[in-house]
């Protein structure tokens, strides 16, 4: 799936020159906690969120910075404006982090993960058509049907135990440790992990391929200390 298979259409914005105060009036008067910020040429320059507006004068919420940090001049000007600005160009995150209409929604949710932050624009040839938020992505996730209990296709067991170890390794997991069989269409999963959440990422990789009936799961939790002897060896 694409952003524009689950973006809004329905976007409100403001322009630059805009106060802080109107800002954060617009936001509470349609109950959302960002806006797309625009230019003289309707392009859009930055997002302007409740997160930067949380540290203002005005509001007796702008602590000193730490020392130390006041010797990197730029952070200090940026986080100057930040509290005193007086206008919304002041105060903005910029550049805005921006995705296409057919940026992959995988994409999307890595992009919001990696910058830490709630939502992008959608833009088609520089011109905003929609925005795509974590809530967006959450209702998509609610409506997407479970994946079917009896698989789709059929496999061999020796073809879906490849399948399993493509996915388990692409999970990040040393196999090293663990060993894979497939009875019927049936995931047994063998070995030592090195983590309760090690041992539920295996399940979950393996539910994940195709034509996998079920998971038993037969890992135990190796000791770090273990498994360091164990890998020196």
């Amino acid at each position: 799936m694409q952003a524009q298979d689950v973006m809004s259409t329905q976007v409100t914005t403001i322009e630059a020159g805009a106060t802080v105060q109107e800002a954060a009036k617009l936001m509470l008067e349609r109950r959302i906690s960002a806006l797309p910020v625009m230019d003289s040429k309707d392009r859009v320059i930055g997002i302007v969120s409740e997160g930067d507006l949380v540290r203002r004068t005005e509001l007796g919420t702008d602590a000193a910075r730490s020392w130390w940090l006041q010797v990197f001049a730029e952070d200090s000007a940026r986080d100057y404006l930040k509290t005193h600005g007086a206008s919304v160009g002041d105060v903005m995150t910029a550049p805005p982090v921006t995705v296409r209409r057919t940026t992959s929604l995988q994409e999307v949710a890595r992009l919001l993960e990696k910058h830490r932050i709630k939502r992008v624009p959608v833009l088609d040839a520089g011109r905003l058509v929609g925005i795509v938020s974590r809530a967006d992505l959450v209702r998509r996730l609610a409506a997407a049907p479970a994946r079917p209990a009896t698989p789709a296709r059929t496999a061999s067991d020796r073809a879906l135990r490849r399948e399993v170890i493509k996915q388990v390794r692409r999970s990040g997991i040393d196999l090293l440790y663990v060993n894979v069989t497939v009875e019927h269409g049936v995931v047994h999963l063998w070995g030592g992990a090195r983590s309760h959440l090690e041992q539920k990422a295996l399940r979950v990789a393996a539910k994940a391929v195709e034509g996998v009936r079920k998971v038993e799961d037969h890992t135990s939790v190796i000791p770090l200390r273990v498994a360091a002897a164990l890998g020196s060896v």
